[in-house]
């Protein structure tokens, strides 16, 4: 699962160089990519659940989910650097691992292209490589910006509803201030919800209301996603134009909602699916 519902925070992040980084523990999928990508994955000795991106990640011990972390679980692995995601919680074992004698610094989050290129350069800050966190973000922003530019003269934007869980058979579904929101606007879309912050579960009246024309979700199995044929069996979802004409689209979750390295290619592949490869 990812921090899909923070809040955007200014994109400038000041974070000093950790005096140790031997023994590295970064908690957010997003900041473990960057590691990666900065090739400095040698100082890590740990991940959360949400770090499943690049493969060899996968063989770092895991020390839970970034949003229900235990302090002994983190503090297991003897870290001297902990490099943490805003959102990440609850609330009292942020406060316990940010007193226990280990350098902490939390990374904010910004769901926008200007949001990614602050938290690489923040990542690259706190390793003590500036150079290497330079590059990067001057590569993504290269890439960003092509992705953008083909959205850039779209004369009519489709409207996205963004489904987070079908759960029970209720929709819940993103408004503002989140990932998805960010990742549709990136690919030249619209947002179907625009009347709360983060995600609520929505009336069949609301779905109706907002009409979107397409559907975009998280690819992933049991009954929070359902299966297309059970979403588009939803009395309200059969009604939009988005299920009148079968337009749902899934995509790997730390991929599309990463706002990370491969941000700039999940972006492209949204905008494939929603207007075509010739645009």
């Amino acid at each position: 699962m990812l921090a899909l519902s923070t809040p955007m925070q200014s994109f400038a992040q000041d974070l000093k160089p950790f005096a140790d980084t031997s023994r590295l523990v970064s908690i957010g999928g997003s900041l473990t990519e960057i590691i990666y990508a900065l090739g400095e994955e040698k100082r890590l000795v740990a991940r959360d659940q949400t770090a499943t991106f690049p493969e060899a990640a996968l063989a770092l011990p895991d020390v839970g989910y970034m949003r229900a972390l235990a302090p002994e679980g983190v503090l297991s692995v003897t870290p001297t650097a902990l490099l943490v995601i805003e959102g990440s919680g609850p609330p009292e074992a942020l406060d316990v691992l940010s007193h226990a004698g280990v350098d902490y610094q939390t990374v904010s989050e910004g769901f926008s292209h200007e949001g990614i290129l602050a938290k690489v350069r923040a990542v690259g800050q706190a390793l003590g490589v500036p150079d290497k966190s330079e590059a990067l973000a001057a590569q993504l922003d290269t890439a960003l910006k092509a992705v953008e530019a083909r959205t850039a003269a779209i004369p009519e934007r489709k409207k996205v509803l963004f489904i987070l869980s079908t759960q029970g058979g209720k929709i819940q579904a993103s408004g503002t201030d989140t990932a998805a929101n960010g990742i549709i606007e990136l690919a030249g879309a619209l947002n179907a919800v625009t009347d709360y912050s983060g995600y609520e579960a929505l009336t069949e009246e609301a779905i109706i209301a907002a009409n979107p024309d397409v559907i975009l979700m998280m690819d992933r199995g049991g009954d929070h996603g359902g299966t297309d044929a059970e979403l588009l069996a939803h009395p309200a979802i059969a009604l939009t134009n988005a299920g009148k004409a079968h337009a749902i689209i899934r995509l790997d979750g730390a991929y599309l909602l990463g706002f990370g390295p491969r941000t700039a290619s999940a972006v492209g592949e949204l905008v494939d699916a929603l207007y075509g490869k010739a645009l």
